[in-house]
């Protein structure tokens, strides 16, 4: 008796409530997935909407230059329309000191580098010099020319943080010291150098030659100073900044070179115009994710695999069987489908207060299409352009009128609202992703908790059950081979009388 095939087949049966039980917690599953791969479209649909409601959207600003060799400018949307004369009288640098000639070669010819005792002719066994740099914290610097290189020079100096850094370039063998950045903040002093190895004295009739790293710097307490840009527009004259770009009244202009030029800045109606485009095409897209899941044809016939399903199909067989199995959990779902109508009232509604030409979005030439199920909007596009010529402040109104009663808001500020509530809806209904979370409280996650204990229930009492028929059967087998024995005795007994 094939004692573990019968057992096998009568647990089969046992398992059908847990395998159901499976399947449910599979379509949930699905569900959950389907519902945050939609609040995952309308979170950034509504990121989107967000920035429609901000006046700044509307109040786009663009700049031309008529010399850009002189500078490039761009302009803020507080920036005022108008013509700039502007003069660039002189550009912000900072403070570069090189080595005038090439100093000794780093290098012993043989790719070694060499010590500074061993570089530099006749230097001291230990030099030490003071630096000031921008930070205005003198800092001093010493080394074993025995045992340092150059390099040690120039990593000493970059990590004091004073406001200089160092390099050198081995293929020009010259040294440099240069401040971080641009402006008249920026400066390079010698406190201290008695070896002279990175400055000369000229009190003491010394030039850079007497500097051992050829550097045109002098110890007589002299400061060598950055340069702020300066420049003229109108009548607002030497206006500075430590770097090359200075914002003047929201203009932004990125100076290049001295000289003059005119900066024109005007309303930016095309960067407002691929906006409002942009927000339709993203409305159209978010709304055809949802529709398309309302509408989703259900394959009830085809309900998820169980496990003895799945062993028994390809790879392929399975995929292409549950594409049918997740199609349509969404079908007519109430929440979805609130939040389509939602977004289709506000984009067809009127906006109160508003004059009667420009409160609607079809007075931009925004229509619901003919096919009214599927809530995507067309555009007009000369319509749109022409009315943000005429009226751009009407059009900004339309968008973000704020106000306490709803009929007035505008409407990109009720679309917010439309998508930050489905979205509250659809959290409560299937949770969302968050790493950070341990507990799913949503409805769904409830619902899966609540058949997990179940399917843990039942694998108890299926084990169970299934030791109890192992038992059961080990005892009838045992009896079985009792009576066998017994049987095969009886016989012997009979035929040995009768012989």
């Amino acid at each position: 008796m094939d004692t573990e095939s019968i057992i096998k087949d009568l647990m089969r049966a046992h398992r059908m409530p847990v395998d159901r039980l499976q399947q449910n917690r599979q379509v949930l599953e699905w569900q959950q997935e389907d519902n945050r791969a939609i609040n995952t479209a309308l979170r950034s649909f509504r990121d989107q909407v967000f920035n429609m409601r901000l006046q700044s959207t509307y109040l786009a600003k663009g700049a031309s230059v008529s010399n850009e060799s002189v500078l490039k400018a761009t302009a803020g949307s507080n920036a005022i329309p108008g013509s700039y004369a502007v003069e660039v009288t002189q550009l912000a640098k900072g403070v570069t000191k090189g080595s005038v000639e090439q100093i000794s070669n780093e290098d012993d010819g043989n790719g070694n580098i060499q010590t500074l005792k061993n570089q530099f002719d006749g230097i001291a066994d230990s030099i030490t010099f003071k630096l000031e740099g921008s930070k205005n914290e003198p800092q001093a610097f010493t080394f074993n020319t025995n045992t340092e290189t150059i390099y040690d020079v120039v990593t000493k100096i970059n990590n004091a943080d004073i406001g200089i850094k160092a390099s050198y370039d081995a293929g020009q063998n010259r040294f440099f010291l240069t401040s971080e950045t641009t402006g008249d903040g920026q400066k390079i002093k010698v406190l201290e150098d008695d070896n002279n190895f990175v400055s000369y004295d000229p009190n003491d009739s010394q030039t850079f030659n007497d500097s051992i790293l050829k550097l045109d710097l002098k110890i007589n307490g002299d400061e060598y100073i950055g340069l702020n840009a300066k420049i003229n527009i109108g009548d607002a004259q030497e206006l500075e900044s430590s770097t090359n770009s200075i914002t003047v009244n929201g203009i932004t202009m990125n100076l290049n070179a001295i000289g003059t030029t005119t900066v024109n800045v005007s309303n930016d109606t095309d960067s407002v115009f691929n906006s409002i485009i942009s927000l339709i095409d993203n409305y159209n897209t978010t709304v055809e994710t949802i529709t398309d899941k309302l509408y989703e044809k259900r394959y009830s016939d085809y309900q998820p695999l169980t496990t003895e399903q799945r062993e028994e199909l390809t790879d392929d067989q399975i995929e292409k069987w549950e594409e049918k199995a997740r199609s349509g959990l969404l079908r007519n779902d109430p929440i979805l489908s609130g939040v389509v109508s939602s977004m289709r009232q506000t984009m067809s509604s009127v906006v109160s207060g508003l004059a009667a030409n420009n409160d609607t979005l079809a007075d931009l030439g925004i229509k619901t299409t003919v096919d009214y199920m599927s809530a995507k909007l067309v555009i007009d596009e000369n319509k749109l352009r022409e009315a943000l010529q005429q009226d751009p402040d009407a059009v900004m109104k339309l968008f973000t009128n704020t106000s306490d009663i709803d009929a007035e808001k505008g409407i990109a500020r009720r679309l917010y609202d439309n998508v930050n509530n489905a979205m509250t809806s659809i959290s409560q209904k299937a949770g969302s992703y968050n790493e950070f979370s341990q507990v799913d409280d949503s409805l769904i996650g409830e619902k899966i908790s609540d058949i997990d204990t179940r399917i843990n229930n039942w694998e108890d009492r299926l084990v169970k059950m299934e030791d109890r028929y192992w038992r059961q059967f080990t005892a009838m087998e045992k009896a079985i081979q009792q009576m066998n024995s017994q049987s095969m005795w009886l016989t012997q007994q009979f035929s040995g009388g009768q012989q």
